[in-house]
């Protein structure tokens, strides 16, 4: 009888054990990959750390850098002077962002003293990136199953916006994985409420602090989480108001040490939020109304950065996302309109689902309806691109799974092999574009042909590695020629320290451009036509030029004989 027992026992465990590890005990909780959806995206988070440590000095240090390291390195000495050291809340306007991922670079730049400050940081960004592909990837599959989490893993990487950023937009591809990472705590934390399970909840505390530590527009975060309580109650129809609304209670009352741990990582991280309770409102209201003299392209007309039309974010999502995301998110919308017959669908998908299309949209409803500032494309709107990659997966996935169930196999595998082509030719545009890769267009606007000149193109002047290396090799043919090795004076359509950590002591960066022996300038905003010489180098990709290199020594010699 005991050792009947036993083995009824023993066979229960592992019962349960196998289903914990398939995800059958708990929708979402499997522990470990199982499938080879699951392996491949694995695969392809490795791949990308690889090339990431590859690739990472390819790209330039950008026009923003230089002021984010410096603001990370005030915050420490804020900390370090007992607060006695204010100078970050007068430094430009940072003090109205988190300075977390700075801070975080400037901590290893000083235990990896041997390495460049820059290095530190584009690894850092790419890291950063790298685990918003894993985030998206964990959401899709949460909602959706291992398919649409590879699709959408793929999907993101392969993304000109996405990929063509990660090494180089420190705030805005941290602050985006962090949010996509908190999405996904906060989905499966709803799952369980009024009681979800801790580790859900500290994720999305730490999540959610993440992410305010570096921009204010993590409080959107704070009120996706009422909605998702909100999507949950219905469950409750039948029963009376008095128990929904202790249901809603319950829920927020659950997610306080979430909420307690965001704000002290937030706080933590940009002390001018700690200055004042309302500090972060304030932070909030005054993005809103930044209207400094930048100007910007779209169509081919060229506006100042607070009178940008109100489809200007709409426009640059339908241009710079791949047809292929779009498509996938368009079919996810349709699958939770229609839930198509027959489909062999999870019960909760369709509110998540939901949820994550809200997560999507919002933002860019508000920029539209507020007509909020907007410059350089979707740079601070980055954070929806995770999660259109997110609803691609799922809206393939439903695809599949309809197209399966209605008997037109050939179709499923068809289509199949049409997203399979899709993400081979993505892939293959954006090793074409290396390191540009931000400077992908979809074929809507004629891929970067179409969109030179009319939209947003190098406008970190990404180019300076690859302009300083052909200018460099152009003046030793001069010395070889001439009398010996000597300086030029360059100018530099661009900044400084950008020029200086790509370019050797020979090369000499100046603003006084009337007097420079050389031209460096990105064609983005005709910044190549300020000022003539003969052009000795040209960066191009897919046959269209994004910047170039002009020797002006004949303009200045003819000036003088004048």
């Amino acid at each position: 009888m005991r050792a009947g027992f036993e083995s009824v026992v023993a066979a229960e465990i592992r019962k349960k054990l196998q289903a914990v590890w398939t995800g059958e005990a708990r929708p979402g909780a499997r522990i470990l990959p199982g499938t080879p959806y699951d392996w491949a995206s694995l695969a392809l988070l490795v791949a990308l750390f690889a090339i990431a440590l590859w690739t990472y000095n390819d790209y330039a240090v950008t026009n923003d850098e230089p002021v984010q390291q410096h603001y990370g390195e005030l915050i420490i000495a804020y900390y370090r002077s007992g607060f006695t050291d204010q100078a970050l809340f007068h430094y430009v306007n940072l003090y109205l962002y988190g300075g977390l991922f700075d801070v975080v670079a400037t901590f290893f730049e000083r235990i990896f003293s041997f390495a460049d400050a820059y290095d530190v940081r584009h690894i850092l960004c790419a890291l950063s990136g790298i685990a918003g592909i894993g985030a998206a990837w964990a959401t899709a599959r949460l909602v959706a199953g291992p398919r649409a989490g590879a699709i959408a893993a793929f999907a993101l990487a392969l993304s000109g916006a996405w990929y063509g950023a990660i090494f180089n937009h420190t705030k805005d591809i941290p602050f985006a994985a962090a949010m996509m990472g908190a999405a996904y705590f906060l989905l499966s934390a709803s799952r369980d409420f009024p009681r979800p399970r801790l580790r859900h909840v500290i994720g999305f505390g730490i999540l959610l602090g993440t992410a305010l530590g570096i921009r204010v527009l993590g409080l959107l975060m704070v009120g996706y989480a009422g909605l998702a309580i909100l999507t949950h109650m219905p469950r409750l129809q039948s029963e009376p108001m008095r128990d929904r609304l202790t249901f809603f209670a319950d829920s927020v009352i659950a997610l306080l040490p979430a909420f307690l741990i965001g704000y002290l990582i937030m706080i933590a991280a940009w002390p001018w939020a700690a200055l004042s309770p309302l500090n972060p409102v304030r932070g909030l209201i005054d993005f809103g109304e930044f209207n400094y003299h930048i100007q910007t392209l779209l169509a081919g007309h060229v506006y100042e950065m607070g009178s940008v039309p109100r489809w200007y974010v709409p426009a640059y999502l339908l241009i710079k996302l791949p047809l292929l995301v779009l498509t996938g998110a368009a079919l996810a919308v349709i699958a939770v309109l229609l839930r198509p017959a027959g489909a062999q669908t999870r019960p909760w998908w369709r509110v998540e689902t939901g949820l994550l299309i809200f997560f999507a949209t919002f933002p860019v409803l508000c920029e539209v309806v507020d007509r909020g500032p907007a410059f350089t494309g979707l740079r601070h709107f980055l954070f929806v691109v995770p999660v259109f990659a997110a609803l691609a997966g799922i809206g393939f996935d439903r695809l599949f799974e309809w197209l399966a169930t209605a008997r037109w196999r050939w179709l499923d595998a068809l289509a199949g092999a049409g997203l399979l082509a899709g993400l081979v030719w993505n892939a293959a545009l954006l090793i074409e574009l290396h390191p540009y890769q931000y400077l992908y267009y979809n074929s809507l606007v004629g891929g970067l042909a179409g969109a030179s000149g009319r939209y947003a193109t190098d406008y970190w002047v990404d180019i300076m590695p690859e302009a300083t290396d052909d200018l460099e090799g152009y003046v030793e043919d001069l010395d070889h020629v001439g009398a010996g090795q000597k300086s030029y004076q360059v100018a530099v359509c661009g900044e400084r320290e950008s020029f200086e950590d790509a370019a050797n002591p020979r090369l000499k960066w100046t603003d006084e451009w009337n007097t420079a022996d050389f031209f460096i300038a990105p064609t983005h905003m005709n910044c190549d036509k300020a000022l003539d010489g003969k052009v000795i180098a040209k960066i191009s990709r897919m046959g269209v030029t994004i910047g170039v290199v002009k020797d002006r020594r004949a303009v200045l010699l003819a000036g003088r004989k004048k």
